[in-house]
């Protein structure tokens, strides 16, 4: 690899003085005693050096305090260095730490990350035409799988999309996700293993696939799928339930609920211990996701845990990649861990 053949130096306009100094490509190669071609060829196409040019380069960069211009670049590349990450309600916890590990990832490939709320208040969607849109994004990480594959259909010049968390089966998109199935199975084994037999569950949107997949884990240990509560993944949803386990008779109710996110599960405690329920002596619970704050309730909770913030970078990784027009498998798959806390006790004799 010769790292002083002449190189296209067009792209010295992508670099700017920081600082009070001027400093100039010049100035770089001069401090690392290499070509102003080299210097041009290590700062847009490092590929085409050696790993110790790109080290002498970079080193030459950080003492002259010369920086790129990534507008530039992109703008004559056609791009706009920018990713968009869209969650189906920003106000949910659980998207922050994966929205952290997805930001410190394209940043150090020079991407800006973007996020756009999918939902409406009243839990309509909004236009998609806005969001997929190639001025605005070289790429799209979705996570919201109510988004269907007509509506991305109709945007025929989208740039690159992921998924991320959550998935639509007939859209053929690369998705990075958790194995949801086995983390129901974990938590369903560790309530069985408790000597619980009346186990029931708070779910999500009866079509979504995050519910589909923990019902599945469910009936997978249990061998059938029992009874269990209509939820929205939300605080108040749980509560909801809870009311109506608490209008059961106490000889026939569940002594177990498995609810499919730590909110629903933080309602559902909530509103069972004003009524003088004791946790977990009379009812044990199981959250999903591993949000921070619920290690810090009165009872701390059980929980699956999601890796969330490796999910995030994984998921940055994949659209980098779909953007270079990198062949990618159809998913990446984590998997998850039960946490178990003091939620979750010996069954009720």
């Amino acid at each position: 690899m010769m790292d002083d053949a002449p190189a296209d130096t067009s792209g010295d306009a992508d670099h700017v003085a920081s600082g009070a100094g001027p400093a100039r490509l010049t100035d770089v190669a001069r401090h690392a005693g290499v070509s102003v071609a080299t210097v041009s060829r290590a700062l847009s196409r490092p590929e085409m050096v050696t790993a110790a040019t790109r080290d002498l380069v970079q080193s030459a960069v950080r003492a002259t305090g010369y920086r790129v211009n990534q507008a530039a670049r992109n703008l004559r590349k056609q791009r706009t260095g920018a990713v968009v990450a869209l969650v189906p309600n920003l106000g949910n916890p659980f998207f922050a730490r994966i929205l952290a590990g997805m930001g410190a990832e394209l940043a150090r490939a020079g991407y800006d990350l973007l996020v756009g709320d999918t939902m409406e208040e009243g839990g309509r969607h909004r236009a998609l035409a806005r969001f997929l849109d190639p001025s605005r994004a070289d790429g799209i990480i979705l996570l919201d799988g109510q988004v269907t594959a007509d509506d991305l259909a109709a945007l025929p010049d989208a740039p690159p999309v992921i998924m991320a968390c959550e998935w639509i089966d007939d859209a053929g998109l690369p998705r990075v996700v958790l194995d949801n199935a086995l983390g129901t199975e974990l938590a369903a084994r560790h309530l069985v293993d408790l000597g619980h037999r009346r186990i029931g569950w708070i779910g999500g949107p009866p079509a979504n696939v995050l519910h589909l997949a923990r019902c599945r884990g469910l009936e997978r240990v249990l061998g059938h799928l029992p009874s269990g509560y209509p939820g929205d993944f939300s605080v108040a949803s749980g509560a909801r339930a809870a009311r109506i386990w608490l209008g059961e008779p106490v000889d026939t109710r569940a002594t177990a609920i498995l609810s499919f996110s730590d909110e629903m599960a933080a309602g559902f405690v909530g509103e069972v211990s004003r009524a003088g329920v004791s946790i977990p002596a009379d009812v044990s619970v199981v959250g999903f996701d591993g949000i921070d704050w619920v290690a810090h309730l009165p009872v701390p909770l059980t929980t699956v845990h999601q890796p969330k913030r490796e999910l995030g970078r994984r998921a940055a990784e994949f659209i980098i990649r779909r953007i270079a027009g990198v062949q990618l498998p159809a998913e990446d798959v984590l998997q998850p861990d039960l946490i178990i806390r003091a939620s979750t006790g010996r069954a009720p004799r």
